[in-house]
């Protein structure tokens, strides 16, 4: 004891003895009224100077895990020592009977913890994140030096619930810029896209319990429908977009308390919903006095063709009923957790209000620091360059899928990634098995549908993988499949 002790060199050294003190109190190894080695013997024990366990030494006094006696030394306080196992004991309570449906349904749909784990050095399509090697280090430290000299005492501090004026303010000017109307529509800053409709789930009234969706969409709000108990209809996906005769055939059938919709390079099948099937789509929802939570996903990513508008710019400031959530999340920074909703003002009052109670606020220091990038005039840049190299991996994931793949559909308007569909016979579980075992990962189709369907098809994610990788990681799917297929 006392001798094994292990100093890391990027650490004060008596901060590092204080810690490994306490462990021996915490784990029992020193027990309550104990007396500790004097400051001497201790710095000969741990070949440290005696000055490192004074310094150590006073500090557990602080922190009330010892006591001096004078003229005696230091001592391990009563609460500070190891308690035996049977004191504080009893019944352990079994967590598995108290644990609600929200929970349960949390954890049954858990990818980090059910999906397949990428060994070292395997090739992953499952990621739609950004690559952080094209991340603008340079110009994101400028900006928070920017911000810390001009107002680091209060971005430290506590903020507001509504988020942080000057980006608030900015991001307007943004999604006006869109083309949205912003008379009577108000702003609340998020913990990205997650919290965002977490919070307007759990806003909304249930008046039928029932939800409409895209068939398939995406697995987080399939995961937060479900823990907010709402039953999910899905309207398949066409080519352009969500299915306009299957939506009216769906509306006539049923009422809805909501819908979500993700217009733009929509996760998973990356289809851009044309310009007529938003308008109209917008008029189907709004005629019947549905909400629509419109999620803004990699609509920046645009490869090609026209600008096509977000569905909250469609009916001007008529349209109140739809809910805009925003992230740059997927193009920026994942690690600065900030998106927004844009929404009819009585709704961010009381979303406003919904997110005091729950977070208090979203953290100030990330909201001015993105601010302050966005102010810089370092988005747009980025975002070129960001872009150049997506479209550039778009398109030889593009070819190689058309290359390797016994494919039967292929889409992907722009964004990150690509969806694959194979004959309906086919089992991409049964190739993900195949193609794991040789180093290859993608994600199964399947968990983005409504209705247990999607057994055929597959997501592959490019943003994060090399050249190299995403030519070869295809080919090895491919052959995996035509085995499959006795090809």
């Amino acid at each position: 004891m006392y001798s094994d002790i292990q100093f890391a060199g990027d650490r004060p050294v008596s901060m590092q003895v204080k810690d490994y003190m306490k462990r021996l109190m915490i784990t029992g190894a020193l027990q309550a009224n104990q007396k500790l080695p004097s400051t001497r013997e201790l710095s000969l024990l741990m070949n440290v100077s005696r000055n490192t366990i004074v310094t150590a030494y006073a500090d557990l006094v602080e922190e009330g895990f010892i006591y001096a006696v004078k003229g005696k030394g230091n001592f391990v306080t009563q609460s500070a020592g190891g308690f035996a196992a049977e004191e504080g004991g009893g019944k352990q309570l079994d967590w598995s009977e108290r644990i609600n449906d929200m929970a349960r349904t949390a954890e049954e749909h858990d990818l980090m913890k059910h999906g397949i784990r990428a060994k070292r050095g395997a090739i992953s399509f499952t990621s739609i994140a950004p690559d952080e090697k094209l991340f603008d280090l340079h110009n994101v430290k400028r900006a928070f030096l920017d911000r810390m000299s001009l107002e680091g005492n209060i971005i430290l501090n506590y903020g507001y619930a509504k988020g942080y004026k000057p980006l608030i303010e900015f991001l307007m000017r943004y999604m006006e810029n869109k083309g949205i109307d912003l008379a009577g529509k108000d702003m609340l800053i998020t913990n990205g896209f997650t919290e965002g409709f977490d919070l307007v789930l759990s806003a909304l009234g249930k008046r039928s319990g029932h939800a409409l969706c895209e068939n398939p969409t995406h697995h987080t709000a399939i995961k937060n429908l479900k823990m907010h108990q709402f039953a999910i209809t899905g309207v398949d996906m066409e080519p352009d977009g969500i299915s306009l005769e299957q939506l009216e055939e769906k509306l006539g059938s049923q009422e809805y308390d909501l819908a979500y919709l993700v217009p733009s390079y929509h996760n998973p099948t990356g289809i851009v919903m044309s310009h007529e099937k938003r308008a109209e789509t917008v008029r189907m929802l709004n005629d019947r006095q549905i909400p629509i939570i419109e999620d803004g996903f990699n609509e920046e990513l645009r490869y090609s063709g026209a600008h096509v508008a977000p569905l909250l710019a469609y009916g001007g400031n008529r349209n109140n009923g739809t809910i805009y959530l925003g992230s740059f999340s997927k193009i920026l920074f994942p690690g600065l957790r900030v998106g927004w909703i844009l929404a009819d003002k009585e709704l961010i009052d009381y979303l406003e209000s919904v997110k005091r109670a729950r977070t208090i606020h979203t953290s100030t220091l990330d909201q001015s620091l993105l601010y302050q990038y966005l102010h810089n005039g370092n988005f747009e840049k980025y975002l070129k360059r960001a872009k150049a190299e997506y479209k550039r991996k778009y398109e030889l994931a593009v070819e190689s899928c058309k290359t390797y793949l016994p494919l039967k559909r292929l889409s992907g308007d722009g964004g990150l990634h690509l969806f694959v569909e194979f004959e309906e016979s086919f089992s991409t579980r049964e190739l993900l098995q195949a193609s794991t075992e040789q180093g290859v990962l993608f994600t199964p189709g399947d968990i983005f549908y409504t209705d247990g369907g999607g057994r055929h098809t597959m997501r592959l994610g490019f943003s994060r993988v090399s050249d190299e990788n995403i030519v070869k990681g295809i080919q090895i799917i491919g052959d995996a499949a035509k085995v499959i297929l006795g090809r």
